[in-house]
This record gives C-alpha cells, sequence and structure tokens, in this order.
C-alpha cells in the first residue's frame, strides 16, 4: 500500500471517527431537554400549571401587578429587598408558576425559587399565562 493511500484511509478514518462524536453530542443534547420532563418556560409551562392548579406567583412590580395580573396571583417583587425572604417563606410542599411581563424575571425567580428547593414553572409572560388559559384580572 502505498504512503498516499495510507494517508487516505486515515483522513477517511479520522472523519468518519468526528462525525461519530459529533452525533453522539447532538444525541446527547436533545436527549437531556426532552427527557427532563418539565415544559418549555412560557405558555407551554403556564399551561401545565394551570392543569395541576399550581399556585401562582407574579414576580413583577407592584405597578406593573395594578396594571394587570393574573386571578389570584401572589405578589412578590423579584426586584424588591425581601424577594428571598418571601419565597424562603412558602411552603415548601407547594407547587408554583412564576409569570412576569416578557419572561426574563420569570427565568430568574423561577432559578432561584428551585435553589431555594421549591417545586417550581417559568409561566414566562402575563401574555403566555393567558394565552395558556389563566384568567387576568385588574
Amino acid at each position: 500500500m502505498s504512503p498516499e493511500t495510507r494517508t487516505m484511509r486515515r483522513s477517511r478514518l479520522a472523519l468518519a471517527l468526528i462525525a461519530v462524536v459529533v452525533a453522539a453530542f447532538g444525541v446527547a443534547a436533545c436527549g437531556s431537554d426532552s427527557d427532563s420532563g418539565e415544559p418549555s418556560p412560557g405558555e407551554e409551562a403556564a399551561a401545565a400549571a394551570l392543569e395541576s392548579d399550581r399556585a401562582v406567583i407574579d414576580v413583577r412590580t407592584p405597578q406593573e401587578y395594578d396594571a394587570g395580573h393574573v386571578e389570584g396571583a401572589e405578589l412578590i417583587d423579584i426586584q424588591g429587598p425581601d424577594f428571598s425572604n418571601q419565597v424562603a417563606a412558602l411552603d415548601a410542599e407547594g407547587e408554583y408558576v412564576v409569570y412576569c411581563r416578557s419572561g426574563n424575571r420569570s427565568a430568574a425567580a423561577a432559578a432561584q425559587m428551585e435553589a431555594a428547593g421549591l417545586d417550581v414553572l417559568d409561566g414566562g409572560g402575563l401574555d403566555d399565562m393567558v394565552a395558556a388559559g389563566w384568567p387576568e384580572a385588574g
């Protein structure tokens, strides 16, 4: 076998190994999202929360809450100085869904609440909650 043939075979083998590794990482990444069993943040999570009758927490400011909110939502302003204390006072056995205006603050609040050991879904923004069927008050 000529040196050129050996080099070509090695190149093909290296490319095949790279393709296998890339494919394995792709499958693993996709599998981890679908295996979590958690609905995606936003309307999907809001709908799942409605089905399971979770307690609703609005993490916006009092002014935003007063302008309109999900009926029955408890206001715990993530920007307030006592957010951590209010989260710590929640029933550890409860199930919660959080929302804000657009989904940014709800994601941060959900992460903090999960870190505190609470069962919480990120309902995204108020529009996501309403689109999922939660009644709006205010």
